[in-house]
C-alpha cells in the first residue's frame, strides 16, 4: 500500500492481493485515525463478498469473477478501541450490470484508489443498537448516548 497526505485528507493505493480490511485498520491503527469519512474508492476487487440487511441479518453475496469497483464509501470509528470500518460498495462485472452492498470482505484485484478524509481530534463511535441489531455511527461519542 502507497499513502500520501495533504493534511486531513489521504489518498491510499491498494495493491493486487492485499485484503481491504486488513488494510485499512493497519492504516487506522499507524495514524491513529478515530473518526474518517471514505470519499471515494475505485479499482478492481478479484473477490468480494457484500450483503444486504433484511431487518435481521446480512444475506451475504459472492463474486464468481473479478468486478470494477465503480464506487466505495463508508466511515472509520472506534469500538473498544479499535478501528471499525463500515463500507458500502458499487461493483461492474463483465456484463457491464451494477450489484452492491454492505462490503463483508474484498481482495484487491491490480488496484484500489481510496479517498479518506480523517477528522484529528476527534473519535466516531459505533454502539450497538439493540432495536436494529446494528453498530450505528455515533459522532460524538463522548457525550453518551
Amino acid at each position: 500500500m502507497q499513502e500520501f497526505s495533504d493534511g486531513s485528507r489521504w489518498v491510499l493505493r491498494l495493491d493486487d492481493g492485499e485484503d481491504v480490511f486488513g488494510q485499512l485498520t493497519e492504516f487506522a491503527r499507524r495514524h491513529t485515525v478515530r473518526a474518517a469519512a471514505v470519499v471515494s474508492g475505485i479499482g478492481m476487487f478479484k473477490a468480494a463478498t457484500f450483503g444486504y440487511w433484511d431487518g435481521k441479518e446480512y444475506k451475504p453475496h459472492s463474486l464468481e469473477v473479478a468486478h470494477e469497483l465503480i464506487g466505495l464509501h463508508g466511515s472509520l470509528a472506534q469500538v473498544d478501541g479499535a478501528p471499525s470500518i463500515h463500507l458500502h460498495v458499487a461493483l461492474a462485472g463483465p456484463d457491464h450490470r451494477i450489484v452492491g452492498g454492505h462490503l463483508l470482505r474484498a481482495t484487491v484485484g491490480i488496484v484500489n484508489e481510496i479517498l479518506i478524509e480523517t477528522f484529528p481530534g476527534h473519535s466516531f463511535g459505533r454502539p450497538l443498537d439493540e432495536s436494529f441489531g446494528l453498530r450505528r455511527l455515533d459522532l460524538f461519542p463522548e457525550r453518551g448516548a
